[in-house]
Order: C-alpha cells, then sequence, then structure tokens
C-alpha cells in the first residue's frame, strides 16, 4: 500500500517522519490498544470513550494511507497492524515506563482498559529478575480491567480475561501449567505504587500472598530522576 503524503514540519529526519504519522491526538493510543491484537472499530470506541467518532474514523484512514494499520478480512470491522505499526511496540513501552514517571492525578471519569493494563505490565517487565524465578501466571483485576499474564523466564504473554475480554483466539506462551498462580485485584490508585515504591492495598483472591512479592520483582517502574536531582548533579 502507498503511504499517505503527510503534513511536513518542513524538517528532514526520523523523529520529523515519525511524528507526522503518528503524531496526531489519538494516533498512539490506537496503536497501544491494536498492539494487544485485531480490534472492531466498535472495540476501539469502547476503550477510548472520549474520542469522537469522526476523529476515530479519521485517524484509522490516516493510519492505514501510511501503512501503519490495515482491515483484517476475518473480523468483521476489524483493524491490527502491520509489520510496519508493530515495529512502534518498543516506542509505545518507552512512552508508558516515561508517563508512569509523570506525576499525575487520575480523573474521576477516567477509564483503564485491560488493553491498557497489559500494556502497562509489558512496560513494566524485568525479565532480567524473572529469569530466576519459577513459572508464574498473575491475574490482575484493577478496577474493571482484568489481564493474566504468564512470566516463564525471559519470556512474558499477557492477555485480557474477564467478563469482558474481547472473543478472540490469543497467543499464549508453549510453556506447560506455571508452577505457580497468584490472582489478586488492586485499585487503580494504588496500582502506580504497586509498581514503584510503597505498600499497596491488595487483595488476594488466590494464591499465596507472598506471591505478591514476586510479582513486585518482576513489574516495576524505575524513577526518572527529578529536577531537584537533576539540579544537585549540576551543583556537584
Amino acid at each position: 500500500m502507498a503511504t499517505r503524503s503527510p503534513r511536513g514540519f518542513g524538517q528532514s529526519g526520523g523523529v520529523a517522519r515519525a511524528v507526522e504519522r503518528v503524531g496526531e491526538r489519538w494516533a498512539l493510543l490506537i496503536v497501544r490498544d491494536l498492539l494487544a491484537g485485531a480490534r472492531r472499530y466498535s472495540d476501539l470506541k469502547a476503550g477510548l470513550p472520549r474520542i469522537p467518532t469522526n476523529i476515530l474514523s479519521d485517524r484509522l484512514k490516516e493510519l492505514q494511507q501510511a501503512g501503519i494499520i490495515r482491515r483484517v478480512p476475518v473480523v468483521r470491522g476489524g483493524y491490527e497492524l502491520t509489520p510496519l505499526g508493530r515495529g512502534l511496540e518498543p516506542v509505545v513501552l518507552a512512552l508508558e515506563r516515561w508517563g508512569w514517571a509523570v506525576p499525575a492525578e487520575p480523573g474521576a471519569d477516567d477509564v483503564f482498559t485491560a488493553d491498557a493494563l497489559a500494556v502497562t505490565l509489558r512496560a513494566a517487565f524485568r525479565p532480567e529478575d524473572a529469569v530466576g524465578l519459577p513459572a508464574t501466571e498473575y491475574v490482575l483485576h484493577v478496577d474493571t480491567a482484568s489481564v493474566s499474564a504468564v512470566v516463564d523466564g525471559h519470556a512474558l504473554d499477557v492477555m485480557d480475561v474477564g467478563p469482558d475480554a474481547l472473543p478472540q483466539p490469543q497467543r499464549r506462551l508453549t510453556v506447560g501449567a506455571p508452577d505457580d498462580v497468584l490472582e489478586f485485584r488492586v485499585a487503580l490508585a494504588d496500582l502506580e505504587v504497586l509498581l514503584g515504591d510503597g505498600t499497596p492495598t491488595v487483595e488476594v483472591l488466590a494464591g499465596r500472598k507472598d506471591f505478591v512479592e514476586r510479582f513486585r520483582r518482576t513489574f516495576r517502574f524505575d524513577p526518572i530522576p527529578g529536577e531537584d536531582a537533576t539540579t544537585q548533579s549540576s551543583a556537584a
């Protein structure tokens, strides 16, 4: 498919090319949700409730013309990432890590979907720490979002679960039953604590409570030095 002629910034370089194609509002969130697999228009709209329908249609057309997504014949009204679009995965995960380091207060009507939670766990995954631990399945519920994350050494596979999971096949790790399983629930307000420092409030539904610390070794975000740390470093 020929790529569209993007609205240019009058600059050469990779960043300019990339932003011309995925820098429009909502574009990267659409890519984020498609990292989980094929999604229908209605699925994308449900996961991005504040996007106007005409803007969603425009973004999908633009991403298609740029060769980043394509229609899925086997999923009626569905879209999926192309290999070019899949190349944005490390960019999205890096932005996810950076975003969790930015102080912010969730809005009262903000939503947190299973697709968003899956990307959060993939961005927080620490394979270098998981490699020495037994294969484990973590079933995590955050408000209404639920995912299952299977960890086996350096490998991680995450999929939506629960009553709102999309009815489509999703790939899982080709491993036997995990040695251990932990199912637990945490409020969205405590998710940042769970993946960082402090003591979150966790409700263990199945498995041993000490597996929570195993989870925290496997999934975590390191803080990015703030202005104070930078200033102190420069002064020294």
